[in-house]
């Protein structure tokens, strides 16, 4: 007799409220046909009150998915009902990618890992810094804190309007990371080789304010985990002033790879034709 597992083993999700501006079912679909795997990467569009139904759902077996992930804003959400999330989730209390084993929900946290391997990619040799400086202290400066501090810098000092944002972060990711206010930006500039803007600042090419990026050591490297638009006012900034830059289109896609190894059996490559087929669908979304 068929086991009816098979009937979904090779269907994922991506859930969200709203969903319909989320580009990682182009990104799972190009490596489904690339790979030459029958199955399907859907985006399910979730409200938060239904959301815990979704996930029991996903563990009874009966959605039809065997996992898939989550964005905004049901990561915490997700992570307080999984019944097995791994290290990387339970330090950030966030979880962004799901899948179902024997019966269990299992999570675990990719942001870090697209963050981390976009840099690798693009601007090899980063983590031979000692300091970073992180603007924002926001959801989305946590899994990059960790990741960044989990590769070896000694120093992240993390730069927000509302300090006690940032020591809130100093307290969960322990004595390498540092709270500052914005006044303190150009001094914790000064011994550091890396800047990661975590805020929307330059979203949709909105307007940020000038740095100056020279009081940084020789040879570093700032980037933006924004990538609309695909060079933001902060890399162009950072790019006239003769620094290495990296956009942030790079992490979305870096930090995809895991979770449909999990769902899907095969690891995926990130290369340039799929960068270039989100960069053409974003050209025709401006």
């Amino acid at each position: 007799m068929r086991d009816s597992r098979e009937t979904f083993v090779n269907h994922a999700f991506v859930t969200g409220y709203p969903i319909k501006h989320s580009r990682s079912p182009l990104i799972h679909r190009y490596w489904l046909k690339q790979l030459g795997i029958d199955g399907s990467y859907q985006a399910q569009e979730v409200s938060p009150q239904a959301f815990p139904d979704f996930i029991a759902a996903l563990r009874a077996g009966s959605s039809g998915f065997i996992g898939g992930n989550v964005t905004i804003p049901h990561k915490e959400l997700a992570f307080s009902l999984a019944d097995s999330p791994d290290d990387l989730s339970i330090e950030l209390g966030a979880t962004n990618t799901l899948w179902v084993e024997d019966g269990l929900v299992h999570a675990t946290n990719t942001d870090g890992h697209g963050f981390t391997a976009n840099l690798d990619e693009r601007a090899p040799g980063w983590d031979h810094c000692s300091t970073a400086v992180v603007l924002g202290a926001g959801g989305a400066s946590r899994a990059i804190i960790q990741a960044v501090r989990d590769r070896g810098v000694k120093t992240i000092h993390v730069v927000n309007r509302t300090v006690a944002r940032a020591r809130e972060l100093a307290d969960r990711f322990g004595p390498a990371v540092q709270a500052q206010p914005m006044q303190a930006l150009a001094e914790v500039m000064q011994d550091a080789g890396l800047f990661i803007n975590t805020t929307s600042l330059g979203m949709d090419g909105t307007d940020v304010p000038r740095i100056d990026f020279t009081k940084m050591q020789s040879g570093s490297i700032v980037t933006d985990i924004v990538y609309v638009p695909l060079k933001t006012l902060i890399l162009e900034q950072a790019e006239a002033q003769g620094f290495t830059v990296v956009d942030g289109l790079g992490m979305l896609l870096h930090q995809a790879a895991p979770g449909f190894e999990k769902w899907f059996g095969q690891r995926p490559t990130v290369d340039r034709t799929l960068r270039q087929i989100i960069i053409d669908d974003m050209a025709g979304h401006a």
